[in-house]
C-alpha cells in the first residue's frame, strides 16, 4: 500500500511535523510516515527575501519516496510564487507534492506573542488544504471548509479543519479516501 509522507524541513521541528502527519492520518485515513528533506535555502530569492515555492516542488519531487502516494513537506520558510506577494503553501493539482509554510501563520510574524494553539489550528488547515489540492480538490466557495482560499490569516482562521460535504464526497469519488 502507498504511504502519505509529510516531509519536514530541518528548521521545523518534530512537534510540528508529528501534529502535521497526525492529521492528516486521521482525515485521510491513510498510513503515515515521516522523513526530513534537505533545507530550502536554495530557493532563496534576495529580491523577494523569499523563498520560491515552484523550485521547493521540484524538489520534492525529485526526493519523493517511491512508496508514495502523496508527499506533504512543511518548512518555516516564507514563500512566494512571482505573481503573489506570498503563498501559504503550493501544490500539484492531482499531483505527488506539495508545501506549505509554518512561517505567516505565527503570531509573531504579526507582531504578536506566540500562541501556539492558534499555530497548532491554522497549521492542521492549511495542511489539509493542500492536501486537498493533491488529492484533486479545487478552491470551496464555502469558507468554513479547509479547501477554501484564504489571502489573509483572518481567513484561515474562520475555516474548519475539515472538509465541507461536498468536498468529502469528492474526495471519496476520485480517490476513495475519507469514503
Amino acid at each position: 500500500m502507498k504511504c502519505f509522507y509529510v516531509a519536514a524541513s530541518p528548521e521545523v521541528s518534530v512537534e510540528d511535523q508529528r501534529m502535521v502527519s497526525s492529521t492528516m492520518a486521521s482525515e485521510f485515513g491513510l498510513p503515515v510516515r515521516e522523513i526530513r528533506v534537505p533545507s530550502i535555502d536554495f530557493a532563496y530569492d534576495e529580491g523577494r527575501r523569499q523563498y520560491r515555492s515552484v523550485v521547493v516542488l521540484e524538489m520534492l519531487a525529485r526526493l519523493c519516496p517511491d512508496d508514495a502516494s502523496k508527499l506533504l513537506a512543511l518548512t518555516e520558510r516564507d514563500l512566494f510564487v512571482p505573481v503573489l506577494t506570498f503563498v501559504y503553501g503550493q501544490a500539484q493539482l492531482n499531483g505527488r507534492v506539495a508545501v506549505f509554510s509554518l512561517s505567516r501563520l505565527r503570531q509573531e510574524f504579526y507582531g504578536f506573542p506566540p500562541d501556539r494553539e492558534a499555530l497548532m489550528e491554522r497549521a492542521a488547515k492549511e495542511a489539509l488544504h493542500e492536501a486537498g489540492h493533491l488529492f484533486g480538490l479545487v478552491h470551496c466557495t464555502d469558507r468554513t471548509c479547509a479547501m477554501s482560499l484564504a489571502t489573509n490569516v483572518r481567513q484561515i482562521d474562520s475555516k474548519q479543519a475539515s472538509f465541507c460535504a461536498p468536498c468529502r464526497a469528492r474526495l471519496a469519488r476520485t480517490k476513495g479516501v475519507l469514503a
